[in-house]
């Protein structure tokens, strides 16, 4: 029997990740959702996709533990598929603080969870996809990677370095048929598992009624999922590199004045 191509999702929250996991897996892929914490409610997203007709199975995974990422890229495809489209959705928020908040441990492990944590996917990865001359990563982003803030020494420091490690991995693998992509959220996503846990949820719902909803002003994350699945299809003629997300009614990044707001992503 033909395996199922495999979606892998590195931070399955149920947010963008789940979703994303979601459409991959109507459209025909065998998704494999990964969070560090909550198996009850990965195996709830899990048995919902199933539940549809498709394939899904959940990982708990801790992306700073040693071998974790390596061993669990390489029993996916012995068992399950061929990956062929990796979303890497880990967030890297420790809070905002100023400097003297921030502790050496906090901006070691953003960094570890925003970059070091891709580099060791690519390094396991990558090799796998440019040898069959096909394949898709695409890396959630957000904000603090196109501009620091006076709260964000941790955040910023390690989302601009997913940035850089993107357009290098685009540079070397690129003409050798592997997509990267770097997805800037430069917005509020309307997710549980993130802005729900960032604000607490009664000022969650609250946003939600006078914000998100029907007002659609919030960045709806069933709607991501259908743009990365149009990112992981593009013809090569026309790749996108760095896309970036937002609300109509948000301004861009740069068009903002600088300060850090409650409501800016922090995927």
């Amino acid at each position: 029997m033909t395996k199922k191509p495999v979606c892998l999702i590195i931070g399955a929250g149920g947010g963008i990740g789940a979703n994303v996991a979601k459409k991959f897996a109507l459209e025909g892929y065998h998704a494999c959702l990964c969070r560090r914490t909550d198996k009850a409610g990965l195996d709830r997203w899990v048995n919902k996709i199933r539940a549809n007709g498709a394939h899904a199975t959940g990982f708990l995974l801790n992306v700073v533990e040693n071998d974790s990422i390596e061993n669990l890229i390489d029993s996916i495809e012995s068992d399950t598929g061929p990956i062929e489209v990796l979303i890497y959705n880990v967030g890297a928020q420790t809070g905002f603080k100023l400097l003297k908040q921030t502790s050496h441990k906090e901006f070691e492990l953003a960094w570890r969870m925003a970059s070091y944590g891709l580099f060791r996917v690519a390094k396991v990865l990558c090799p796998l996809m440019s040898s069959r001359k096909s394949g898709c990563i695409i890396v959630t982003s957000a904000t603090a990677a196109m501009r620091g803030n006076m709260n964000q020494h941790s955040h910023a420091s390690a989302m601009g370095a997913r940035r850089m490690l993107c357009q290098s991995l685009n540079a070397e693998f690129g003409p050798l048929g592997l997509h990267v992509v770097h997805a800037v959220i430069d917005g509020a996503v309307d997710a549980p598992d993130t802005l729900g846990k960032m604000l607490g949820d009664d000022m969650y719902q609250q946003l939600r009624q006078t914000k998100g909803m029907e007002n659609d002003g919030l960045i709806l994350p069933e709607k991501i999922a259908e743009t990365y699945f149009h990112l992981a299809h593009q013809h090569r003629s026309t790749w996108t590199h760095e896309i970036d997300i937002r609300s109509f009614s948000d301004t861009a990044w740069w068009n903002s004045d600088g300060r850090l707001v409650a409501d800016e992503s922090e995927a």
